[in-house]
């Protein structure tokens, strides 16, 4: 059987579930970002401890199919921008679709109604998260991060991080390297 967690979004949250699991003598098979294979019986009594259990981590049980779709979709997006490192050979819209087996049209529809944005908009600001990461980690320069987070300049990375903080990806990093010497200064 599968169950659905919604806010599991990364390799802590996976241990978590796995350590919550285990209490509860839970078997499973297979432990996916959002998901998880079980092969033991999941009564109604199970299901509520695990549920009272999870939401102490900020994990909660799904049981709504637009709602388990609508966080399967954040998943994806998430393990793409954030632990992939191919770039897709495909459209984004078509990788989803086979993914998740739904029309793409349907997917971005109910995505934008119910998270009041849109996939790509959403796409996007992870990607602009994991850019600070990079630029915070400062073991790349701005053309290999442009390259591993698959923009296709170092212009269209700087456009759109500047679309979304307001700032430039250089100040950004000099912002960071500021707050640091003052701390040092301490």
């Amino acid at each position: 059987m599968k169950i659905y967690i919604k806010n599991m979004v990364c390799i802590r949250c996976k241990m978590v579930v796995k350590e919550e699991l285990a209490a509860l003598g839970i078997e499973h098979t297979i432990i996916e970002l959002g998901e998880v294979n079980i092969a033991t019986p999941f009564t109604a009594e199970l299901h509520e401890r695990l549920k009272e259990r999870l939401a102490k981590f900020g994990l909660e049980l799904m049981d709504d199919k637009k709602s388990v779709l609508i966080q399967r979709i954040k998943n994806v997006i998430v393990e793409m921008v954030h632990y992939a490192d191919e770039p897709l050979v495909v459209n984004f819209s078509v990788y989803l679709s086979e993914k998740l087996n739904h029309d793409y049209t349907y997917m971005a529809n109910l995505f934008s109604e119910v998270q009041g944005t849109t996939i790509e908009k959403f796409i996007i600001a992870h990607k602009i998260e994991r850019v600070k990461e990079l630029l915070v980690y400062n073991e790349l320069n701005l053309t290999e991060i442009a390259y591993l987070m698959h923009y296709s300049s170092v212009a269209h990375l700087s456009a759109q991080f500047k679309k979304v903080t307001g700032l430039t990806p250089s100040y950004f990093k000099q912002m960071k390297d500021k707050r640091r010497n003052m701390l040092e200064d301490m």
